[in-house]
């Protein structure tokens, strides 16, 4: 197959979505596909409105002659527009890759008629879609007052990295004496929800740390919020700012902490909470997005509404108070890892897919 793939930026962006469309590229070059990568400038959504208008971005894919231009959802303000045109003159096949919705997060009441529109006008003129997960293909559904009949739900994987602890190791770290050790996996932006877990660590009376893993840069304001509120409260010896860290050093804090929180207002997935429970981290999501389609509340790590920082603190009450419990519920979160799909086999569900089509 001959493929273009266009995206925002650099396929090599730290986020869940882009790290699916990396495996993606990989997997179908190692077939023997061709695949182009077609980058569009990051730039502010007015700004990418008007990439639909852009006779050079027109041109460049009129130019394509491959057989499937495979666009991310993210950029659907750049071609929510210039798709129809594209449909009228052109031969190939024209589909998303849908993490999750704009729509679906939380934004000012005001701006979400526009984003609701200008979203549903990309999404229902497409040949079909990759979903990474049934959440996310509902909301499509839901939003588009359409079925998705050409379509593929193909699950992200957690075996990016070295997986290496067995049972035993996980129960001794949960029964480990001392402070209740928490990790923080994601870019540190609102939608993370890491300002909730530090509403939650505030309201708790017993001894914690918490290890904070993502890009600090995205959305700096916020984070420098966040930094200047653990200094007010004196845990600049208990919350560390790692920042993007390397694979390797991922593997080597996760390893040490107990439990994984992040309490997403939204996510259409969740990687972090299956590469998590690769290492016997007992998972905390909210109920909105895709968690629930990794975490089974309760047995290996819990559900909470979005924002609610005292039913997170409640939580995190039983997982320190309740050793045995935490013990039960790592093992579990490792077992629930144990029988998700590899990396390998969902994008050989994406290709099958993908081949069908042609």
């Amino acid at each position: 197959m001959h493929l273009a793939l266009l995206i925002y930026g650099s396929l090599d962006t730290i986020s869940g979505g882009y790290l699916y469309d990396r495996k993606l590229v990989e997997f179908l070059r190692a077939q023997g596909d061709t695949v182009e990568i077609i980058s569009l400038p990051w730039r502010n959504y007015v700004a990418h409105l008007t990439d639909n208008f852009s006779p050079a971005l027109s041109r460049r894919l009129k130019d394509f002659r491959g057989d499937l231009l495979i666009q991310d959802e993210l950029n659907h303000p750049s071609l929510f527009l210039l798709n129809r045109r594209l449909k009228r003159k052109t031969k190939y096949e024209i589909l998303s890759i849908v993490h999750h919705l704009r729509a679906s997060e939380q934004h000012p009441a005001g701006i979400m008629p526009l984003y609701r529109a200008v979203e549903r006008a990309y999404l229902r003129p497409l040949t079909g879609f990759v979903f990474n997960s049934g959440t996310t293909r509902r909301a499509v559904e839901a939003l588009t007052g359409q079925k998705a009949a050409r379509s593929v739900v193909a699950l992200p994987a957690g075996d990016r990295l070295p997986i290496s602890l067995g049972d035993e190791p996980i129960r001794q770290r949960a029964l480990l004496p001392g402070p209740l050790r928490l990790l923080f996996v994601g870019n540190v932006i609102p939608r993370k929800g890491l300002h909730t877990v530090l509403a939650a660590l505030g309201a708790v009376d017993f001894e914690w740390t918490l290890q904070v893993v993502g890009d600090l840069r995205v959305a700096s304001g916020y984070v420098r919020g966040l930094q200047r509120e653990v200094a007010q409260k004196g845990w600049e010896q208990r919350v560390h700012f790692w920042g993007r860290v390397e694979d390797a050093d991922l593997f080597r804090i996760a390893a040490e902490c107990q439990v994984l929180v992040m309490p997403s207002c939204y996510e259409g997935f969740g990687i972090a909470y299956l590469e998590g429970m690769g290492l016997g981290l007992p998972a905390l999501g909210t109920t909105a997005g895709g968690a629930g389609e990794i975490i089974t509340d309760g047995v290996d790590g819990f559900l909470i509404p979005p924002g609610d920082a005292g039913a997170l603190a409640d939580r995190l009450r039983v997982w320190h108070q309740d050793r045995g419990r935490l013990v039960a519920m790592s093992l579990a979160a490792r077992q629930r890892y144990a029988v998700h799909p590899s990396w390998a086999g969902s994008m050989g569900q994406v290709r099958d897919f993908l081949t069908c089509l042609l």
